[in-house]
């Protein structure tokens, strides 16, 4: 292993904590608003809010992370994040927090988290050779699925014993042991940091520009927003679909079930990796989630949902894995920050929508027919996965995305 690669790691752990105290942070939240208001718009409300300036920051982010130090950059972001949560955690102590209340302070971690991802994202491609990109995806996948692997069923747990607040403050707690680890490979590793007095307008444009001379990566990313709008309404309407016939404990097991399915993904991924056929791959597995999808939400059988949504989390590496290499490998070095602003801000337009649509469809559905929130939830991810296979078949016959891996 190499002493990047040994950089990377450390680097990893601390987000891989980071992503299972943020779980458990949103799960809480979610059973807590969902039994305060009955409403999956409510869920859907602050998830949206805890996303969309991390969406319109991550541009401007990227650009700074092309400037100034990235690895200060994600101490900074991942360390004042932690505000948010506690100003919702003093909200509660001071005896319950509103759904206003929530939404702020989440609202407030979401914009400094802003500045973490596109950092995150180049000092990846800092550390490491190509070929050992595919690996550290691979990698990158189980740090980003420990919010549903790990942290539902800890969560479920623990709220069968305590409350929220316990959450909250294990959550605040993970911040000191990430920002510690960006710290100490900020240490041993060279600083980015450029003398260019280059305006931000134009660092912006560049950055368009390197994003839009191959029409592959341009056409992928605007393919991706679709994916997202059909994923974001499974992610969102997935828990108060559960909640709606069963309770917090079994929520979290049945999570937890159906995201081990990424981990196996991603272990296998971490250690083989893809070696070729990365557009044909990333159409199959993203057409098989849409299909496991519609399963998910056929049945009212805990057990049945499980296996599908195990199915659905293990296609989810396969797929991240190989966008992540045919625009990594696509984008010079010294664009990575500002490119990967603009490719989240696009790519993830979709979970806005979704974000604001998802909940009050599933409301409006279930008081419509009489069956309720669950079943609305139900219906909408049925037709989520529907949409989402048909997207993904497109993948495998644009051209100019299957040419992104002739480089």
């Amino acid at each position: 292993m190499s002493r990047n690669f040994k950089k990377f790691m450390l680097l990893w752990s601390g987000e891989l904590i980071s992503s299972i105290g943020g779980g458990l942070t949103s799960f809480g939240l979610g059973v807590y608003i969902f039994n305060k208001t009955g409403s999956a718009a409510g869920m859907a409300l602050v998830t949206l809010l805890g996303f969309l300036p991390t969406l319109v920051l991550g541009v401007p982010a990227g650009v700074l992370a092309d400037r100034y130090d990235r690895r200060l950059l994600m101490m900074l972001g991942d360390g004042c994040s932690a505000l948010g949560i506690i100003y919702i955690l003093i909200c509660m102590l001071s005896g319950g927090a509103s759904l206003a209340q929530i939404c702020t302070g989440v609202l407030v971690s979401s914009v400094f988290s802003a500045l973490l991802e596109p950092s995150y994202k180049a000092t990846i491609t800092d550390l490491l050779t190509k070929e050992e990109f595919s690996k550290a995806s691979g990698l990158v996948s189980v740090a980003g699925s420990a919010r549903y692997l790990f942290s539902p069923v800890i969560a479920g747990l623990l709220l069968g014993v305590a409350d929220v607040k316990l959450l909250l403050i294990i959550d605040i707690c993970t911040f000191f042991l990430t920002v510690a680890g960006a710290a100490i490979v900020r240490k041993g590793t060279p600083s980015n940091a450029t003398e260019d007095n280059e305006s931000f307008i134009r660092s912006l444009k560049d950055g368009w520009k390197i994003l839009t001379e191959k029409h592959g990566v341009l056409m992928l990313v605007i393919v991706s927003s679709f994916i997202t709008l059909f994923m974001g309404m499974f992610q969102i309407l997935a828990e108060p679909f559960i909640l709606s016939f069963s309770d917090a404990t079994t929520l979290g097991i049945a999570e937890t079930v159906c995201a081990s399915g990424m981990l196996v993904s991603a272990i296998y991924l971490g250690m083989r990796g893809i070696k070729s056929g990365y557009a044909l791959k990333m159409a199959i597995a993203l057409s098989a989630a849409g299909l496991f999808m519609i399963g998910f939400g056929a049945t009212l059988n805990i057990v049945v949902i499980a296996v599908f949504g195990f199915l659905f989390f293990a296609s989810l590496p396969v797929a991240n894995n190989c966008l992540d290499y045919l625009v990594r490998t696509n984008i010079p070095n010294d664009a990575q920050g500002r490119a990967w602003g603009l490719i989240g801000l696009i790519s993830q337009l979709g979970y806005v929508v979704a974000y604001a649509l998802s909940g009050v469809a599933a409301d409006a559905i279930g008081e419509g027919t009489a069956l309720g929130v669950g079943r609305g939830a139900a219906i909408v991810i049925i037709a989520s996965g529907i949409c989402l296979a048909l997207i993904a078949i497109s993948i495998a016959f644009i051209r100019s995305i299957r040419s992104l891996e002739s480089v």
